[in-house]
């Protein structure tokens, strides 16, 4: 399909401290004593007027969790975005299902006969696809495909909170394929590590103190750990995560792109360095779906979201066959959680094992 032209951005205007703020907090919260203090001289606020506002922000359900973003793959869990196919009369009770498998993060329904997608993680010891086939068989689904990434030109979710960026700006995507460490060895320290800060941390003057307890280590040692696990690809940052639709981007368009196999390396890279796309990758083809290429985007409109796909269909992709995939419900959406006991109990449950 093709869309229309994309309209250009409002006019550019004096961008405010709390905005700024917003803004800076998804990008990475550093690990330091007072990482709120910091934050606020970098933008020209005190410590306690941005914390004020992060406050604020979370009470009104904007702000859902401050928390480290670990890479699955580094840390050894294998994982893969599925699509399903049900019955429009059997959905809701499908996914009902799925949503109560522990490893399922993101889970819902789109514009399309495959009517059911999910994000699905295990741990290195458990069998992918022997999870997918028993929630396919358990939910009832006509057809289940797997869509794993085969290359990650980028993932990195950052709202514009000023309003006030072209749907065209581009910038280096802060995390691609060359960033993992498919061989890293998970360490006794490292899953500690993981466990204390997957948790939503406090927004006070001074956040990791709780962590650092637990771990039994000072702020300066919690800190060089997480540059040892950033250096190996195993965390990609702390930073703030928004509920997109509370911060006013309530509406999601998945761009799927049937770029040929031998210009999807230079393709995909383009289409990851505007600024609008939060994901990018390579996943396989099916008889049914000739789709290579994946870009999701955000915006506070249909039209916003659209427009967007449409300026890199007009800069990267002219032409090329594409299908722009948007949520019409959302069942499920949390931060998967890393060596969960419950995980566990489901495998052993409905599996009959337990690595």
């Amino acid at each position: 399909m093709t869309a229309s032209a994309p309209a250009p951005a409002p006019a550019s205007s004096t961008v405010t401290p709390r905005e700024q703020l917003l803004n800076r907090i998804q990008k990475d919260i550093p690990i330091v004593q007072r990482p709120y203090r910091a934050l606020a001289e970098e933008v020209g606020l005190t410590e306690q007027e941005a914390l004020a506002i992060l406050r604020e922000v979370k009470a009104d359900g904007v702000l859902r969790q401050v928390s480290a973003i670990f890479d699955t793959r580094t840390l050894g869990y294998q994982s893969s975005l599925v699509a399903a196919e049900y019955a429009e009369d059997q959905l809701d009770a499908g996914a009902e299902v799925v949503n109560g498998h522990p490893g399922v993060s993101h889970n819902y329904k789109r514009n399309h006969s495959f009517n059911l997608w999910y994000t699905i993680a295990v741990p290195p010891e458990s069998d992918l696809q022997a999870h997918v086939q028993k929630l396919h068989e358990l939910s009832g689904a006509k057809v289940t495909r797997l869509m794993p990434t085969l290359h990650l030109f980028k993932i990195g979710v950052e709202f514009d909170m000023t309003g006030k960026e072209d749907w065209n700006a581009k910038a280096a995507p802060q995390y691609t394929n060359a960033d993992r460490n498919l061989g890293y060895a998970v360490t006794d320290l490292d899953r500690a590590f993981v466990v204390e800060f997957q948790k939503d941390l406090p927004v006070t003057e001074e956040p990791y103190a709780d962590a650092c307890a637990a771990l039994g280590l000072t702020i300066d040692e919690v800190a060089a750990h997480a540059q040892k696990m950033k250096a190996a690809g195993a965390l990609r940052r702390v930073s703030a995560v928004f509920r997109h639709q509370k911060a006013g981007f309530t509406f999601n368009a998945m761009g799927v792109w049937a770029v040929p196999q031998e210009q999807v390396a230079e393709v995909g890279r383009q289409m990851a360095e505007f600024k609008a796309v939060s994901h990018c990758y390579l996943r396989p083809t099916y008889p049914e779906w000739p789709y290579t290429i994946f870009t999701m985007v955000h915006g506070r409109s249909k039209e916003e979201a659209f427009g967007k796909i449409a300026a890199i269909e007009q800069e990267v992709a002219p032409g090329v066959e594409h299908a722009i995939l948007y949520s019409t419900k959302e069942y499920k959406k949390v931060r998967l959680e890393f060596y969960q006991p419950e995980f566990y109990a489901w495998e052993r449950e409905n599996l009959g094992t337990q690595a």
